[in-house]
């Protein structure tokens, strides 16, 4: 089995990025971090960020969009943000047009959100 196949996630786009990961042999995490992004003065989170995916030999961390542009914005909002607080990180977003590429290169399968519409 290989490990996207034991990963429930949140989006099929997700899933096939992960395969994709796999197949090439790309070690990658899902989700492993949640980055708090601003807080109230009671000290409660109330923006966060978590990157969907880590790939911990090329240190870099992949959020991956198929939403809206205006979903798109706010996400962007938290992205820039995160790189704020954290200039350290290498992160990327992989928007849907840059999916669709993706898909059309490596010939995988439309994303079910779509297939009903």
């Amino acid at each position: 089995m290989l490990p996207h196949e034991g990963i429930r996630f949140a989006h099929n786009a997700e899933r096939q990025l992960a395969a994709l990961f796999d197949f090439y042999g790309v070690e990658w995490q899902y989700e492993p971090r949640t980055f708090e992004l601003e807080g109230d003065a009671a000290g409660n989170v109330t923006m966060a960020f978590t990157p969907d995916f880590y790939l911990p030999v090329h240190d870099i961390w992949i959020e991956v969009t198929t939403q809206r542009q205006g979903l798109v914005t706010k996400k962007n909002g938290k992205l820039r943000r995160l790189r704020e607080l954290h200039p350290e990180l290498r992160v990327q977003m992989i928007y849907q047009r840059d999916y669709l590429g993706l898909l059309a290169k490596y010939g995988l399968e439309e994303p079910e959100q779509w297939a009903a519409s």
